[in-house]
């Protein structure tokens, strides 16, 4: 790792880039797609070696193109490939790496990996093991927050256990309420029940998704707000003690759980709500020793607010922080890994402006937002001052089935909300994507982006169900 990074409180000059003690000169990249490219650009400004593992799907892709070097993990099923430890850790030792980073998804937020890396001399580029178990298990996450203090909404201790204990769980906390996989994440394994009646059913429904989803068949109940907000908090923390809160995120555009639209700072937000959020963050973050990047996600619903989990890695969304404050998330991801102290403190935190984050993916929203596989014959995207654009695409490249249907990213920054929106607007109808059989989901958000309700900040996670009859 290169030098930098400024002083350290006191005066005292800050320590290099990787003076800590595991010196990190090659890192293995356990992803694909676009978080794989992002990585490797980082890895390349910071003087360190990549090395991009791929799955035969993405023999041609734009990471393993940009990578210092490249090795083949095995098929396009991920369950043999970027989802099988044996084959990541056989590469990455073969590679000669110190660290993995399994950027999100995938391996991510297995601590079992986690473990088998450093079982085998590797760093992995996230959180310690231990807290990442605690905080990947939804129902134990929150009574961990609540004992530090964190508001959370009213719901059972821990998993339900059986169709009598659901029913009297539901009479305590009372409907509507939300059935989660205590595993789970990413919007998977959700039941909404309003009515008595469909409680059973939707609990046996929900056990099924969340064996389904994460090979785990526990659930919890929470309170379900009908209309909240959903705005999250980036987080940094190293293993000295220093951890700051890079300001909130607004992700109520919503299809299924599942985020569309992501900024900062969360608009509307009625006063003091973005600082307590922070405030929380910090809290919980400091109660379990989290250290890394991650985001502590919450509902609001006018001034109340309520954890409802932590995911214990980078976010696609990341880039609207960096956006707002300047700052390269993934830099700090790795210099925390190399034991070196984060480059800034809370107080020398100062974002500015406003960012906003459309996610592009080969969806077609008029049907239900079906995944579209297909050569893409035509990819252009948009530029212009303050535009950036997160991608692994482009023209001739296709899009294989396997694997989400993330296109690119398209951040923009402006100094206010109005000129974020416009200005994304405009790149959205610059971006020129094609190809036999391709939809994508751009004329949804630049119909959301319009949207009277959605400028004036008015919206919430109900929104796209509420205005769009097929979301």
């Amino acid at each position: 790792m290169t030098a930098g990074g400024p002083a350290s409180p006191g005066g005292a000059a800050a320590p290099r880039e990787g003076a800590g003690p595991r010196a990190i000169d090659t890192v293995f990249i356990a992803n694909r797609g676009e978080i794989a490219l992002r990585v490797v650009r980082t890895c390349r400004e910071m003087g360190i070696r990549s090395v991009v593992g791929y799955s035969s799907a993405d023999a041609d892709s734009a990471a393993v193109r940009a990578a210092d070097d490249t090795v083949r993990i095995g098929p396009a099923a991920g369950r043999r490939s970027y989802n099988y430890p044996p084959a990541i850790i056989e590469a990455a030792l073969r590679a000669g790496a110190q660290a993995v980073h399994p950027g999100y998804g995938f391996l991510s937020e297995d601590p079992d990996f986690a473990e088998i890396c450093a079982a085998n001399g590797l760093v992995f580029v996230g959180p310690d093991p231990g807290v990442m178990a605690q905080l990947g298990d939804k129902a134990l996450a929150r009574a961990l927050m609540a004992a530090a203090g964190v508001p959370v909404l009213p719901g059972s201790d821990g998993p339900v256990q059986g169709e009598r204990s659901v029913a009297e769980e539901a009479g305590r906390i009372g409907l509507p309420l939300i059935i989660k996989a205590a595993a789970g994440g990413g919007g998977r394994g959700m039941t909404v029940v309003r009515h008595h009646d469909d409680l059973v059913p939707a609990y046996r429904q929900a056990r099924a998704a969340a064996r389904e989803f994460f090979g785990d068949d526990r659930v919890y109940l929470e309170r379900f707000w009908e209309r909240p907000r959903h705005v999250e908090v980036q987080v940094l923390a190293d293993a000295h003690g220093g951890a700051v809160a890079l300001g909130e995120r607004d992700c109520s555009v919503q299809r299924r759980h599942q985020k569309l639209i992501e900024e900062s700072p969360g608009p509307g937000l009625p006063p003091g709500v973005a600082g307590r959020l922070a405030e929380y963050a910090l809290r919980g973050v400091r109660s379990v020793g989290y250290t890394g990047a991650g985001t502590f996600e919450f509902l609001v619903s006018g001034e109340d607010v309520a954890f409802i989990e932590v995911n214990c890695r980078i976010q696609v969304e990341h880039p609207v922080t960096e956006m707002v404050t300047g700052m390269d998330l993934v830099r700090e991801q790795l210099r925390v890994a190399a034991g070196d102290p984060l480059s800034v403190r809370g107080d020398q935190v100062a974002p500015r402006g406003v960012a906003v984050e459309c996610r592009v993916n080969a969806e077609d929203p008029d049907r239900g937002f079906i995944p579209c596989a297909g050569r893409l014959t035509e990819f252009t995207p948009p530029g212009g001052p303050f535009v950036r654009v997160d991608t692994h695409a482009y023209a001739g490249w296709s899009i294989p089935p396997d694997y989400d249907s993330l296109l690119a990213k398209v951040i923009v920054w402006a100094p206010d909300r109005e000129q974020a929106l416009d200005r994304m607007d405009r790149a959205l109808a610059e971006f020129a994507i094609g190809g036999p059989g391709v939809h994508t989901t751009i004329p949804l958000l630049r119909s959301v982006l319009r949207d009277p309700l959605f400028r004036a900040a008015g919206h919430s996670t109900a929104f796209l169900d509420e205005r769009r009859s097929y979301a």
